[in-house]
């Protein structure tokens, strides 16, 4: 080949296009201790993760000291315990966060969360002011606190003082804190509750509407400025496995709120209506069958909100493949890292305009989900707005009778779930050869160490310091005036989570949410099978002398109560009389409960992982009470040893995951029941 006929070789290779800028890439990660979880993140942040995604545990989430009665058994197992600066200063050692893009998930106490993360930006950085400090950090607060009521559980207050600390937190961020995003509206779990796209989209936006609302009601940022607090706000989303769908929803998400930013609030700049959003692809779908099909329904799902330029997330976060077996590993959070990095870096997706433009399907499905969004808005909009919705129980009650409906699908055969109910068949897996290796186990001392972290914490304070602060914050919460200044305040002091959060209780006092099983709608037509299981129901009722009642229970501070409610709503069905109270109850209250109703049979569900402390403390409590007959059958995520041991302490009966047909669990009930009454 000649010179000149290799540079017409050369000359004949197209350059490729210039690419995007790739999302922000996290793993939502934290347990055990605060040491443990900046060892992992520090090794994430080496293996290219660009952003931190922290999770708490669940005791900081709703504002309890780990010493706390209601803190047992929780402390460290969903993510990080940071009951004080000190833990917090331990989060995020050698970690420079002036240079950090952190996404916090907390709710109920972000206000709190975010001053300690203020403080310990402050003191990485002696030399500069508060404010030149506080002009640099960025990351995201969750703050939404409307979803906590509908499907996550860890609200504190009421829905109107919960509203005020969301606003404080907004106004505050906004005028100090420019580059932050001071709440992350959460569609995420509503999906997990069972929501619609429709669902999903028009309370995340009504969500939005109450907030915004709340803002500008509140008279704390300038006319003049409110464009940069629609500007600072930021969506969670969830992402399904439905990719071609997700897109469409992610389509319309992006249309409304461009139009009700510029309609409702009069926002006339295009960046400030721009629909911001991060994402957590679905974990609702993942299943403990089979579970190596959980890679390619993430892979999917992260499509999902990847394929649309014009609706691309601003920061993606991936579950790992065996999040429904336990705690994942760091390896099992590093694949899921390489997911992303894969995409971003070894395909060509970040080269293109938007795919879709054009697409006349597309478009038609985006126009279906919009008119169904507002559809729905309006009809919430009518009640009053998203508090009211909450208050009457009316979102809640939807989004329980939705899942309930993709529950029956499934059972049906209707929606297909792969090696789930169908495709059964399986060869031995090498990635579950070893279930107990296959998981991460959250340090059992991590508890006891927070404990004795807050004792030494106390011990070196000034003890008269955190007094004032206190009495400031419950002075400030009295008025009107904004509370991150006296929340700031005690952090600096050395106030604790449990002591701020107890003094805004004391202030405010506690709620609870409406359940939604009792106005849900369960299953339409009674097949077969569960007319079956009703006339068992009946029969051993009639020869037990009455209605089989079962309490379903949640113990402990675990919010996830979807399991809970469907369990409850095709007990309802199977013809049972259900005492279902809801969320975070002490095992004494349940114990309570289980004499005061005499019921036949206790069901206890446990997500936390918290379920070898807290079962044992109800059996044994309903020993205590003269009910050492009374039959417990407990479901949630539980390895099979932990399983085992259960069994062996007295439990009649354990489900996981992948015992996903309702119906035959109440026949299970039924048998656990006759077996404790020795009846054949």
């Amino acid at each position: 080949m000649t010179d000149k006929d290799a540079g017409q070789h050369e000359a004949a290779i197209p350059e490729r296009p210039q690419k995007d800028r790739p999302w922000v890439m996290r793993t939502y990660a934290g347990h055990s201790t605060a040491t443990a979880s900046n060892e992992l993140y520090r090794g994430n942040l080496a293996k290219g993760q660009t952003g931190l995604s922290v999770a708490f545990d669940l005791p900081t989430q709703t504002g309890y000291d780990p010493q706390d009665a209601l803190s047992r058994g929780e402390v460290g197992k969903v993510g990080v315990p940071i009951p004080h600066l000190g833990e917090m200063r331990r989060l995020f050692d050698q970690i420079p966060l002036v240079e950090m893009n952190t996404s916090m998930t907390i709710n109920a106490t972000a206000m709190w969360l975010l001053a300690l993360y203020q403080v310990v930006a402050e003191e990485q950085n002696p030399d500069a002011t508060p404010e030149e400090v506080a002009g640099q950090l960025a990351g995201t607060t969750q703050n939404d606190i409307i979803k906590e009521y509908l499907s996550r559980g860890t609200y504190v207050f009421g829905p109107e003082q919960s509203l005020r600390l969301t606003a404080d937190t907004i106004a505050y961020t906004v005028n100090q804190i420019p580059k932050w995003n001071p709440i992350n509206i959460c569609s995420y779990h509503l999906q997990e509750a069972g929501a619609t796209p429709t669902q999903e989209i028009a309370y995340a936006l009504g969500t939005a509407i109450a907030v915004l609302d709340q803002v500008k009601n509140s008279g704390q940022v300038a006319d003049e400025d409110f464009g940069k607090v629609v500007g600072r706000m930021s969506f969670f989303v969830n992402s399904g496995v439905r990719f071609v769908e997700e897109v469409c929803k992610m389509r319309a998400f992006t249309q409304l709120w461009d139009e009700i930013t510029q309609e409702r609030y009069g926002v006339e700049d295009p960046k400030m209506r721009r629909f911001r959003y991060g994402v957590q692809v679905n974990s609702l779908g993942l299943t403990e069958s089979q579970p190596e099909n959980n890679v390619q329904r993430i892979v999917l799902e992260m499509l999902g909100v990847t394929l649309s330029k014009d609706a691309r997330a601003r920061a993606v976060q991936l579950p790992a493949w065996n999040e429904a077996l336990g705690l994942p590993r760091p390896w099992d959070q590093q694949w899921s890292l390489r997911l992303q990095q894969v995409l971003a870096f070894e395909s060509d997706l970040l080269e293109y305009d938007d795919i879709f433009d054009g697409s006349h399907v597309i478009a038609a499905k985006v126009d279906e989900l919009k008119q169904g969004a507002r559809a729905e808005m309006d009809r919430v909009q009518a009640m009053g707005g998203a508090v009211a919705a909450v208050e009457s129980g009316y979102m809640k009650q939807e989004l329980v009778s939705a899942h309930a409906a993709r529950r029956a699908r499934i059972e049906a055969g209707e929606e297909i779930i792969v090696g789930v109910n169908k495709f059964e068949t399986t060869e031995p897996s090498p990635l579950t050869a070893d279930l107990d290796a296959a998981i991460q186990t959250a340090d059992p001392e991590a508890e006891a160490a927070a404990i004795r972290s807050v004792e030494e914490w106390k011990a070196q304070r000034d003890e008269q310091e955190v007094e004032e602060a206190l009495a400031r914050l419950a002075a400030d919460a009295k008025t009107d005036t904004n509370l991150m200044e006296a929340t700031l305040a005690c952090a600096r002091a050395g106030a604790t989570t449990g002591e701020w959060a107890g003094t805004l209780r004391g202030v405010f006092g506690e709620f609870r949410a409406p359940t939604g099983v009792g106005g849900a709608v369960g299953v339409a037509e009674a097949g077969a099978e569960l007319a079956a299981v009703r006339q068992r129901v009946k029969e051993t009722g009639d020869e037990l002398g009455g209605r089989l009642r079962l309490l379903v229970g949640k113990p402990g501070l675990d919010g996830h109560s979807n399991g809970a409610e469907q369990v409850a709503v095709r007990a309802r069905d199977a013809g049972f009389e259900v005492v279902y109270q809801g969320i975070r109850l002490t095992p004494e209250q349940i114990v309570a409960a289980a004499v005061a109703e005499d019921v036949h049979c206790v069901g206890l569900s446990i997500l936390s992982g918290s379920h070898m402390e807290l079962v044992p403390t109800v059996l044994e409590g309903l020993r205590d009470a003269g009910l050492e007959d009374l039959p417990v059958i407990v479901g949630g995520i539980i390895p099979s040893g932990d399983a085992q041991r259960l069994i062996d302490q007295g439990v009649a009966a354990v489900y996981t995951p992948k015992d996903f047909g309702l119906t035959e669990i109440m026949d299970g009930i039924v048998d656990v029941i006759r077996k404790a009454n020795d009846l054949a």
